[in-house]
C-alpha cells in the first residue's frame, strides 16, 4: 500500500476534505504515478454536485500530470521515472475503441465514472479502512499519487513543465480536439464558438491554428472575450448585447457561420449555436448538462442540410494527440499556459469557487510532489 495525500469529497455538493489515506500497489496494467499537478474540470464539479452518479465519499480529479513510480505486471508502454500526462478511460477491447475512438467507448461510463475498477474493487483505504470511490476516468489525481491504466497513460517529454500539462488530459484537449479532430474544418472557413471557457478557448486557438479566417467568440464575460481575442478571435459577441445570431449573421454577409461549437450545456445557448449556422453548417456539442437535460430546436432550423452532433473528449486519440498539442504549444502556437492559475493541494476548495464563478479560467493544482 502507498500512503498519498488526497483530495476527498464525501457527500454532494460538500467541501473537499484534505486527508491522508492508503493506495493499492499497481495491478497488472496499472501504473502508479506521482502526480505534480492536476487541472480542476466541469467535470469534477459535476460529479462532487451528484449530476453524475459516481459512488461518494470519492477521490475525483481527471487532468493529472507526474512521474511514474511503479508499474505492475505488463505494462510495457512506459518505465519508472517516465513523464505522463493522465488521460480518459476506455476498455481498449470494444468495436469503437478498436476503430480509434475510445472518447465513445462503449464501456466509457465503467471506465470513468464508476468509482472502482472493472472488477468493482475499489484502490483508496481510509486509516480504518472504510473504501472511497477512485478510479475516476481511471485515474482520481486530485492528490499526491494516483493509480492509472496503461492505456490512459500518456509519455510525454522531459522539455516541458510537467506541472502545466495535466490538462491536456480532457478539457484543453476536448476543445482543441473538437475543432482539430472532430470538425475539422477547411482553411478560410467560418466558426462561432459559444462559451469561452478553457474548453471554449482551446477551441478557439485551435480554430486559428487550422487557418479558420472567421472565429467568433460568444460570452457573457467581457475579460473572457478579451482573452479570446488575444488568442486568435476576430470577432467577439457578448451575449448581453442583444440578438446574439443576427449578430453572427451581419457578421457573415447574413449567412451564418460553416461550424458552430456549444460549450456552455445551456438548453437556450445551444439553441443560437444551431439557429447561426449557415445552410450546411455544422454544430458540435460539447457542454456538459445534467442528465435529463432537453433541448428544442424549429426543425426548420436543421432541415436544410445543418446538423448537430456531440463530441466527446475531442474525439481524440490521446497517446497522439497530447504529443501534438505539446508541439504546438512549445511554437507558441497554442498558448494554453495563459488560461491557467496554480494553486496548492491545500487550497482545492478556493480553487473550486475560483472556477466555479469564473474567476480562474483553468485551475491548477500543485500536489507537493
Amino acid at each position: 500500500m502507498v500512503s498519498c495525500t488526497c483530495a476527498v469529497v464525501h457527500g454532494k455538493s460538500q467541501r473537499f476534505s484534505v486527508e491522508t489515506l492508503t493506495l493499492d500497489e499497481p495491478r497488472a496494467g496499472e501504473v502508479l504515478v506521482e502526480i505534480v499537478g492536476v487541472g480542476i474540470c466541469h467535470t469534477d464539479i459535476v460529479v462532487r454536485d451528484q449530476y453524475y452518479p459516481t459512488p461518494l465519499p470519492a477521490v475525483l480529479g481527471h487532468e493529472g500530470a507526474g512521474r511514474v513510480m511503479k508499474v505492475g505486471a505488463g505494462v510495457t508502454k512506459v518505465a519508472p521515472g517516465d513523464h505522463v500526462v493522465l488521460a480518459f478511460g476506455a476498455c481498449g477491447e470494444c468495436l469503437n475503441c478498436k476503430q480509434g475512438k475510445p472518447g465513445y467507448c462503449l464501456n466509457f461510463f465503467g471506465y470513468n465514472f464508476a468509482g472502482s475498477r472493472p472488477d468493482g474493487s475499489k484502490p483508496y483505504k481510509t486509516a480504518e479502512g472504510a473504501e472511497i470511490s477512485g478510479c475516476f476516468f481511471s485515474q482520481s489525481s486530485f492528490g499526491t499519487h494516483a493509480l492509472a491504466l496503461e492505456r490512459n497513460v500518456v509519455k510525454i517529454g522531459k522539455d516541458v513543465p510537467l506541472e502545466l500539462m495535466g490538462p491536456l488530459g480532457c478539457g484543453i484537449s476536448t476543445g482543441a480536439g473538437t475543432v482539430m479532430n472532430a470538425l475539422k474544418p477547411a482553411a478560410g472557413s467560418t466558426i462561432a464558438i459559444f462559451g469561452a471557457g478553457s474548453v471554449g478557448l482551446s477551441a478557439v486557438m485551435a480554430a486559428k491554428t487550422v487557418g479558420c479566417a472567421t472565429i467568433i467568440a460568444v460570452d457573457l464575460n467581457q475579460g473572457r472575450l478579451a482573452l479570446a481575442q488575444e488568442l486568435g478571435a476576430t470577432h467577439v459577441i457578448n451575449g448581453r448585447d442583444g440578438d446574439t445570431v443576427a449578430a453572427i449573421q451581419a457578421l457573415t454577409d447574413g449567412l451564418g457561420v460553416n461550424y458552430s461549437i456549444e460549450c456552455t450545456s445551456v438548453p437556450a445557448v445551444f439553441r443560437q449555436a444551431v439557429e447561426a449556422l449557415r445552410v450546411t453548417g455544422e454544430c458540435a456539442l460539447v457542454g456538459a448538462a445534467a442528465l435529463g437535460t432537453e433541448v428544442t430546436f424549429d426543425m426548420n432550423a436543421i432541415l436544410f442540410g445543418r446538423s448537430v452532433r456531440g463530441v466527446i473528449e475531442g474525439e481524440s486519440v490521446p497517446d497522439i494527440f497530447i504529443p501534438q498539442l505539446i508541439e504546438l504549444w512549445k511554437q507558441g502556437r497554442f498558448p494554453f499556459d495563459k488560461l491557467v492559475k496554480f494553486y496548492p493541494l491545500a487550497e482545492i476548495n478556493e480553487a473550486v469557487a475560483a472556477s466555479e464563478t469564473g474567476a480562474v479560467l483553468k485551475p491548477i493544482l500543485r500536489t507537493g510532489a
